[in-house]
């Protein structure tokens, strides 16, 4: 649990995430990731100097077989409120559009409907489970099929609805996260998507593994690159790491 809230400090310190009086919402897929940091930001709250307040929203797709009674329970135990939002976006779009590439629309829906049920619950950022490799990736994505130098940022203030994104888990390596779900035993709700694990990031994601046999830390480059450039809102402040004892 300590090298896990480091990785989550040292970002929320970095981007300036999180401040005083915060109401954060947290938007829990059911997926590792999203459990991982709704741990972590729950556990951050007891010693973090700023304080601030958790929820954790779930969005419910459509989908019958997904159950979210483990998350209720682990969110009890933490003492965080859970709101479940049910959604007819699996039916929008499988049933009625029958869309072939379907992700970019389900993307935009789930952002409305987690907007939406974040400022219902009084929050106005949104914590959001992007972690080290989604980072490199989205950067690649981009720069391969888009012909651009773009990545999300790690903070993001969108004017339209008053919310801000966080994105406390961009130091976070996948695996670190892979092992963190399996030791602390996290209830993972698996998702029937038709369409997940066979989309364009999941080949840029195998031509890295691949290119990575070949030239370890590749990764940990691109994104040392990313910050050094650096991307617009990408140049972190380490003035504000937490400093260590001697």
């Amino acid at each position: 649990m300590q090298k896990m809230l480091s990785y989550v400090r040292r970002a929320v310190d970095h981007y300036h995430m999180i401040e005083e009086g915060d109401r954060i919402a947290v938007g829990v897929s059911g997926g590792k990731d999203s459990l991982a940091l709704l741990v972590s930001l729950a556990k951050l709250r007891a010693f973090y100097p700023k304080k601030f307040e958790v929820v954790a929203i779930t969005l419910k797709m459509g989908y019958e077989e997904m159950d979210f009674g483990p998350v209720q329970k682990l969110c009890d135990e933490l003492a965080v409120p859970y709101i479940q939002v049910p959604t007819q976006i699996k039916q929008v779009i499988f049933d009625i559009r029958r869309e072939e590439n379907p992700c970019a629309l389900c993307a935009k829906m789930r952002r409305g409907a987690l907007h939406e049920a974040a400022l219902a619950a009084g929050c106005k950022k949104v914590a959001l489970g992007h972690h080290f490799d989604d980072v490199v990736e989205t950067y690649m994505l981009s720069l391969f099929y888009e012909g651009r130098i773009s990545c999300f940022q790690p903070v993001t203030f969108l004017d339209r609805c008053g919310i801000t994104l966080i994105r406390p888990l961009l130091y976070t390596p996948e695996h670190f996260l892979r092992s963190f779900a399996k030791r602390f035993d996290l209830p993972i709700v698996h998702n029937p998507c038709p369409a997940d694990g066979n989309t364009k990031r999941q080949e840029i994601k195998e031509l890295l593994q691949t290119l990575e046999k070949q030239m370890p830390g590749l990764r940990e480059r691109i994104f040392g690159a990313m910050q050094r450039y650096p991307l617009k809102g990408w140049a972190p402040d380490r003035a504000r790491e937490p400093k260590k004892d001697s």
